[in-house]
């Protein structure tokens, strides 16, 4: 399995991650099927690859108790990476973001022994709190390094700014952002200011959460009760026109023998040795397809061809609700 670092504090990772967050919540939760789950997750430890990737707030907790369930017995195989910082209520209400150095300290508790593990190899802030410092928060989190809790640490969805204040605290392992053919905004700035402080890259729904994969046809495909369809770009007209931009990427990926959604994740990997896409399935069939996409090499011209057909810019709709955007880039 091809590796990858993150940052430069000796954190190595297979190219590839796992993203185990809609094993629980979210996509189809009436399609859950924790045994399915956990053989995905031992087929992905198989294959030699080994960054997992949850949070706290996947299923209010059920997704740490189910990612520790299946490393069991092979915590040496994982890479470990969890988050704090979404708060959910009893019923699993939003109750918003919290950053708090007491905050922090609990969080992590609460997940090792979810995940029954002495120690979380990455752990992120998942939203920041514009609330608290990021001082404050990085500090904690850092006091959680020094216990030995924690190993290195990343924050998700940060702006540029926040993260040289981070950074200026304590060292940044990896910042976790949405990044795909149809969320390019990244580009503007964000991967230049997290590489000139030495820190990856981990690419979240690195297939549009599933649209790219061509899987999709209309809106009616998602099942009643899965998020996507309160996403704007999977309603109205939204979902036509970036249909349409899916079909040029589907007659490029023939092109290539390659499935589109393969051909998106190969691209996301092309664009640089320090970025780290996760995409994440609940199929073992799916898992196969997405790890094909280390064996599909892009040329330069494929590049240029891939760039006209799905430019920046050209998605239609947002990637989040408004509330949802306002926690985003802080």
């Amino acid at each position: 399995m091809i590796e990858r670092k993150l940052g430069r504090g000796g954190l190595s990772v297979s190219a590839m991650g796992l993203g185990c967050m809609g094993m629980s919540e979210f996509y189809a939760p009436s399609q859950m099927d924790d045994a399915e789950s956990i053989r995905v997750i031992h087929h992905y430890l198989d294959t030699g690859a080994n960054f997992l990737d949850t949070a706290d707030m996947y299923g209010s907790g059920r997704n740490e108790a189910l990612v520790g369930r299946a490393i069991a017995g092979r915590r040496g195989q994982v890479v470990l990476a969890t988050k704090f910082a979404n708060v959910r209520g009893p019923k699993g209400e939003f109750l918003g973001v919290r950053g708090d150095a007491r905050y922090v300290r609990e969080c992590c508790e609460a997940s090792l022994a979810r995940l029954k593990v002495d120690v979380i190899d990455l752990y992120y802030q998942h939203r920041v709190d514009p609330k608290v410092p990021i001082e404050e928060t990085v500090g904690a989190m850092a006091e959680l390094v020094r216990a030995g809790k924690v190993r290195h640490l990343g924050l998700s969805e940060a702006a540029p700014a926040t993260i040289r204040r981070a950074a200026a605290v304590h060292p940044i392992a990896a910042l976790q952002t949405e990044y795909s053919l149809w969320s390019r905004d990244p580009e503007d700035g964000l991967l230049r200011t997290v590489r000139e402080l030495g820190i990856g890259f981990v690419a979240y729904s690195p297939l549009g959460r599933g649209f790219l994969t061509g899987q999709l046809r209309k809106f009616e495909d998602l099942a009643a009760d899965d998020h996507r369809r309160n996403f704007p770009r999977f309603q109205g007209e939204n979902f036509q026109k970036n249909l349409d931009l899916v079909a040029r990427v589907e007659a490029l990926a023939r092109s290539k023998g390659c499935t589109p959604g393969q051909l998106a994740l190969a691209w996301v990997l092309a664009q640089g040795a320090d970025i780290v896409p996760i995409p994440g399935t609940k199929r073992l069939r799916y898992l196969d397809e997405n790890l094909g996409a280390l064996g599909v090499k892009l040329t330069p011209d494929d590049l240029r061809q891939i760039d006209a057909a799905f430019p920046a810019g050209s998605t239609s709709g947002q990637r989040y609700s408004e509330r949802s955007m306002a926690s985003v880039d802080r």
